[in-house]
């Protein structure tokens, strides 16, 4: 993938963005963080670094699902993204109106002594070479006093780095909050990668400007969501990590559990838990 600095270079490039990527990008980071808050819900963020911030999507979501969020320093080496992105946080909650904008990238950015509360990378550890996300990552965590979420397109590439990141980051004491049930190595074999998909509606610009006809759009993305020990969180048992396939006598879900990989057939005769699982889809927990 190219940096956004080779395709974003002026303020039409940036409307485009605007309106074809950011509201997909916004909707994967706002499910995400629904996740995090159920996970963790003493979990109260005060300050807040959105690390590859574009023009902001990842700390107006934030903003949004953490309002106690007081805060916020956005980082980013594209100069027309921290202009409008700045801009646009005029009219936001007051730790975006009041946030800091630093001009600077993942793999040496430029930011002052201390720790956030919170930590997002969305769709920003892609932009690197292999050679520079395990050193990004681990410096965003040396930053992150509690919780680091990293959101990354929903492809094997991007999921196989974002695995590596993964393993470097348990070696340090994080632990897992979501999407996996535990700490292993991934379970999937090779050739398959865990991916998730939000959908989210068009709007008749957005369906010109993609050239599309459906009035909606998947987005597929893949997230890790860590920890220091000392925060409260309780990481799932089991995740769907696949669409459920529907059956004439039940359901099987697909799961990563505890364990390890598991198809669970919940059948109908069961009537108290089907009930409870007919309705889980592809990325939601099965506690």
């Amino acid at each position: 993938m190219r940096p956004s600095a080779g395709v974003v270079a002026d303020s039409a490039d940036v409307s485009a963005y605007l309106l074809t990527r950011m509201p997909a990008t916004y909707a994967a980071i706002t499910l995400i963080l629904g996740e995090l808050a159920a996970r963790a819900p003493k979990f109260t963020p005060r300050t807040l670094l959105d690390a590859g911030a574009g023009p902001g999507t990842a700390a107006w979501a934030a903003t949004e699902a953490f309002p106690g969020i007081g805060a916020a320093t956005l980082l980013d080496h594209n100069a027309e993204f921290l202009r409008l992105g700045a801009e646009l946080a005029a009219v936001g909650p007051a730790a975006l109106r009041d946030a800091e904008w630093v001009a600077g990238n993942l793999a040496t950015p430029k930011l002052g002594a201390g720790q956030f509360d919170f930590v997002i990378a969305g769709y920003s550890l892609t932009e690197l070479p292999d050679t520079q996300i395990i050193e990004a990552a681990l410096g965003l965590w040396a930053r992150c006093a509690g919780v680091l979420v990293i959101v990354e397109p929903g492809r094997t590439r991007d999921y196989e780095r974002l695995m590596a990141v993964r393993t470097a980051l348990l070696g340090t004491g994080a632990k897992i909050v979501a999407p996996c049930p535990h700490k292993r190595a991934c379970p999937l074999p090779a050739g398959d990668w865990c991916h998730f998909s939000v959908r989210l509606p068009r709007s008749r610009a957005h369906r010109q400007v993609k050239g599309g006809t459906l009035g909606y759009e998947d987005e597929k993305f893949s997230y890790l969501v860590v920890a220091r020990p000392e925060i409260a969180a309780a990481p799932t048992s089991a995740r769907i990590i696949k669409q459920p396939i529907a059956k004439k006598f039940g359901v099987d879900l697909p799961l990563c559990t505890r364990q390890g990989l598991e198809k669970r057939l919940i059948r109908k005769q069961d009537a108290v838990t089907f009930k409870a699982v007919r309705k889980l889809g592809w990325g939601d927990s099965l506690d």
